[in-house]
């Protein structure tokens, strides 16, 4: 494999490794997470994901999913739909050597309709291009565990209730691109309470 594009692990078992990808330009949207943005989002999920399942929806170049996979995640599954740029991900694991890395070459939309798994930490990053949000708020909550973690990377600002059961604790911007962190929302937030008026 000697492919001219890399990312560069920032964290965990694989720190300072080399994730190298093919020329995606004839792939819509395809556009790796830069490392000031992967930095960014580690702190605000904590460095380390020992523990907990992790899903990267539209993987790419697998940066996300190689961080996770790098920082102990129990098991990372990527889901790409290019076969392309599956065949290189497939490779950077092999060399990589994360048997906790599961990769998925296939539709994200028909994988997040269709299995019964739950995921502790969800990463959404969709061809930049696409405002397919509204396609993917419900499936995402589907296969989000209870006290999940969704990271949104898109190409305008969400609103801090765009996602049923979650509100957005953090948000920044990089060039065009927002990208965002939902919580769970307390069930004390999630129920307002009955007021009633007075006599």
């Amino acid at each position: 494999m000697n492919y001219k594009n890399q990312v560069r692990i920032i964290g965990g078992s694989h720190k300072r490794r080399i994730v190298r990808f093919p020329d995606m330009q004839g792939v819509t949207g395809f556009r790796p997470t830069p490392d000031r943005v992967r930095e960014t989002l580690f702190n605000w999920l904590g460095q380390d994901l020992t523990g907990r399942r992790c899903l990267d929806v539209f993987s790419g170049s697998g940066a996300l999913a190689f961080e996770a996979a790098s920082r102990g995640a129990t098991q990372v599954v990527a889901i790409e739909s290019s076969r392309v740029a599956a065949q290189a991900i497939a490779q950077n694991q092999k060399l990589l050597d994360l048997p906790n890395l599961k990769l998925v070459n296939g539709d994200a939309f028909a994988l997040l309709a269709s299995t019964p798994e739950k995921f502790d930490v969800v990463f959404l990053d969709p061809p930049f291009a696409q405002d397919w949000w509204q396609r993917l708020a419900p499936l995402v909550s589907r296969v989000a565990a209870p006290d999940a973690l969704i990271y949104c990377e898109f190409a305008k600002e969400l609103s801090a209730r765009e996602l049923a059961g979650f509100s957005r604790s953090r948000h920044d911007r990089a060039g065009m691109v927002h990208y965002h962190l939902f919580t769970p929302l307390t069930a004390e937030a999630a129920e307002p309470r009955n007021q009633t008026g007075g006599a």
